[in-house]
């Protein structure tokens, strides 16, 4: 079976579209068109998970985090990402991340894992994103040449966060001009503002774009997690089922409230951003990781904020994948890491 089949699985899932403008999610090592042999799930793409996908005979790694995030000027070894990106190349295996765009949808989302291993119930999304659209478009190398100057230049227009998060899919052979197909997930009412936008970028009117309805009933689209535990717990107890659930030795949080705990917000990875959410809807805690010191006082008495650790909160995803992925191809091999890519360690 072709990887681009198990892309274009993947993708039916978590849109690329859907992912955050910092964000580098989408194939980023290898040829779509290579026959796979077999499949190594993985948080982070590191050497050590290239030496063991040579190990179990991978040729595709499948990664939560993109290897590369920012364009990488010269291959000498000097990175780990260098080395890891050089290790796939060199051994012929490709490398695909799959990253907020997981992260931001409701059904097999990275959220919902969680929420799952905490067993809330009555799951919404923290953050929702409503009436988007898909705006796909397509530009030649010379209007690329033409946007990349204009965007230097002028930057992204307030509104449009995924503007430059803009995703090269494929070219298109059928137009006369070799095209690249691009899309992004925007707000309906900010399409007319940002194909304005792109046709100032080009300096041409002459834009081919398409525009499609996300359908909320099939893509719920949006940011983190909230729901309801079964009967509310006192603190005490609620955090030795925390620890449980997602096998922590220890966690840090803010002061424990006089209340029981019965309202739950969720956010895998760095969820800090989506606090007054959690607290605009009425959370007694909110469970995310990559919290600085300052920014603990801003639960100021109003909810509990447990920092579990990035690689803790997002490592149930690698379970996700495997799921998703075994449930819906039988003609090769998918494995779980059996390395843990966690940089931080505790004494």
């Amino acid at each position: 079976m072709k990887l681009q089949k198990l892309i274009d699985y993947l993708e039916a899932i978590a849109p690329p579209a859907y992912q955050e403008s910092y964000d580098n999610a989408g194939l980023i090592v290898g040829d779509p068109n290579v026959t796979i042999k077999g499949v190594l799930i993985c948080l982070d793409s590191t050497e050590d998970i290239i030496a063991e996908a040579r190990k179990r005979k991978c040729n595709v790694i499948v990664a939560h985090h993109p290897i590369v995030f920012k364009g990488l000027k010269r291959f000498n070894g000097n990175t780990y990402v260098e080395r890891t990106v050089m290790q796939a190349i060199k051994h012929d295996i490709c490398i695909y991340a799959i990253h907020t765009n997981l992260d931001n949808v409701y059904r097999n989302g990275v959220n919902t894992k969680i929420a799952e291993k905490l067993s809330l119930k009555n799951l919404q999304l923290l953050a929702p994103k409503k009436n988007l659209v898909k705006l796909e478009f397509y530009l030649n190398q010379s209007q690329i040449e033409a946007y990349q100057k204009y965007y230097s230049k002028k930057g992204v227009p307030a509104g449009f966060h995924n503007v430059h998060s803009l995703l090269a899919v494929q070219t298109d052979k059928k137009r006369d001009v070799a095209e690249m197909k691009y899309e992004t997930a925007v707000a309906e009412n900010e399409v007319g503002d940002l194909v304005h936008f792109l046709q100032n970028s080009i300096g041409s009117k002459a834009l081919q774009y398409n525009t499609y309805p996300i359908s909320e009933r099939n893509h719920q689209v949006g940011s983190g997690m909230i729901g309801h535990l079964a009967k509310p717990l006192l603190p005490a107890t609620f955090f030795k089922r925390l620890k449980k659930a997602m096998d922590l030795k220890v966690f840090k949080h803010t002061a424990v409230l006089d209340k029981k705990i019965s309202k739950v917000a969720v956010c895998g990875g760095s969820g800090g951003f989506l606090l007054s959410h959690a607290i605009r809807q009425g959370a007694d805690i909110f469970i995310t990781s990559d919290y600085k010191y300052h920014e603990f006082f801003d639960a100021d008495g109003k909810i509990i904020i447990a920092d579990i650790g990035h690689y803790e909160s997002e490592q149930y995803t690698i379970e996700l994948l495997h799921g998703l992925i075994t449930k819906k191809f039988s003609n090769f091999a998918s494995h779980c890491t059996k390395i843990s890519t966690n940089p931080v360690f505790y004494y």
